[in-house]
């Protein structure tokens, strides 16, 4: 009774295609409960603002069928697309980033700069969430060219390090979390292409010195600190001045878990929403579900997300080219990370900055970029060796390639092919066969098949001098 359920769920992992379809189902699923979730916890404030407590949720939605859309042409690309994008992302992201720090409020014409926002018309987006994507494809892409090389320091550092650098001093001195997000991304990089253990020791002083560094540079940054070590009385959230200021949020993200209990409240009948719980649509949308569903809600979150990690991992481990390996584990590493940042904020395990949740949180660029991850890591899944060759042995009709997604490329090969184009006669003529190539595991079979001829000049033996 016990090993029977085991051995189906080893059996259903075991198929070719289980790393796209865990993928798959689990970002869907919680696509799905990030736009109830998005409902729920804006619906009052929408309502008061605009008369309509359906704005947050539309808003929400078209961003939703913007990052579907990304997600069927990231699955549509080849590799060397995503190599090819890296670098002018980077550059663009890095422009971007220096142009926040240096108007952080300003506008010229359509354009216009809020902190961590660009504004072009009525389009705001956050190029630091582009930071991410960028360098997942340029630093996997300089690490794969490096081969065996990256071990020696020298050719390690240049150019990773300074621009890498560059791009987490821009963004951190606006947004700390999403920078952290970064060098999640790029320890995973290092990690999966075989840096030594020293090497990360040193990054990690000089990134620790670098967060410190940043920490001090902005107060709210110290406060948030204070009230999660509990190093004073005056600054922790021990006393009821401290409950008024720099503790108010995490203060009522607790009270939203402690009022769900077991079983929550009930779906759209959350207290905390109600002007109680600061950015309660955003960064502590994991307070509202465990407030409106309890812990059997945010216990099916946590599971969907640790199905998204081992999805990813999956993928990572089984691809064949070092390139896709090395984004795989990047970008699962970025995506379980961030969420672990959040929900470890909001159950007070971390201190607070402001890192959305991803899928879940509110938020028009960062939904993109992660369906965006997702598309990609869908398109890696299904050019593992086995998938590839069932996908292959089903022979899907063109309109299905068509409009979802073209068939991959077979192990060893560079393009995909069909079994119609590989039993197709030669120059499309009936009765005559294709001359074989010279493939591996072909010399062999032709040399055995190839009956050697009289040399010219010698003499044939007959039946009698055989005997």
């Amino acid at each position: 009774m016990v090993g029977e359920p085991f051995a189906a769920l080893h059996g259903l992992l075991g198929r070719p295609l289980a790393s796209y379809y865990l993928l798959v189902a689990s970002a869907g699923l919680l696509l799905v409960i990030g736009l109830v979730m998005v409902f729920s916890a804006t619906s009052v404030p929408s309502f008061d603002s605009q008369q309509s407590a359906y704005a947050g949720v539309q808003q929400q939605g078209l961003w939703a069928a913007v990052g579907v859309l990304a997600f069927w042409v990231a699955q549509r690309l080849p590799t060397r697309t995503y190599r090819f994008l890296g670098l002018p992302l980077m550059i663009v992201c890095l422009l971007f980033a220096l142009v926040l720090v240096l108007f952080p409020a300003g506008r010229i014409g359509p354009v216009g700069t809020n902190l961590n926002w660009i504004t072009i018309g009525s389009i705001q987006f956050q190029p630091a969430e582009l930071g991410k994507l960028a360098l997942v494809w340029w630093g996997a892409d300089l690490l794969v060219r490096r081969g065996d090389s990256v071990r020696k320091w020298k050719r390690l550092a240049m150019p990773l390090f300074p621009v890498t650098a560059l791009l987490f001093l821009l963004v951190g001195m606006n947004d700390l979390g999403t920078m952290l997000c970064m060098l999640l991304v790029f320890l995973g990089l290092l990690w999966v292409t075989g840096v030594r253990f020293r090497v990360f020791a040193g990054l990690f002083g000089v990134a620790l010195a670098g967060v410190v560094v940043l920490i001090a540079e902005q107060s709210y940054r110290l406060e948030r600190i204070l009230s999660f070590t509990h190093a004073a009385k005056a600054t922790g959230c021990t006393s009821a001045d401290s409950i008024q200021g720099p503790c108010w949020q995490s203060t009522q993200g607790m009270y939203a878990l402690a009022d769900g209990g077991w079983f929550g409240l009930g779906l759209g009948q959350g207290r905390q929403k109600w002007d109680w719980l600061p950015e309660a649509h955003n960064d502590f949308i994991f307070a509202i579900i465990g407030e409106e569903l309890g812990v059997v809600g945010c216990v099916v979150v946590l599971a969907l997300f640790a199905v998204l990690a081992y999805a990813g991992l999956r993928i990572a481990r089984r691809v064949d080219d070092p390139f896709r390996r090395t984004v795989a584990a990047a970008c699962t590493l970025w995506l379980a990370g961030q969420a672990v940042i959040n929900i470890g904020a909001v159950v007070g395990l971390l201190p607070i900055t402001g890192v959305p949740l991803p899928f879940i949180s509110a938020g028009g660029t960062a939904l993109v970029v992660t369906l965006t991850a997702i598309g990609m890591l869908a398109a890696f899944a299904r050019t593992e060796p086995d998938a590839a060759r069932a996908l292959h042995a089903r022979a899907p009709s063109r309109l299905v390639r068509l409009l979802w997604v073209p068939l991959p490329p077979l192990p060893g090969s560079t393009r995909p092919t069909t079994p119609s184009a590989r039993s197709r006669p030669a120059g499309g003529k009936p009765g005559v066969r294709a001359a074989r190539g010279r493939t591996a595991g072909s010399s062999r079979t032709e040399t055995r098949r190839r009956r050697p001829g009289p040399r010219a000049g010698s003499r044939t033996t007959t039946g009698k001098e055989r005997r």
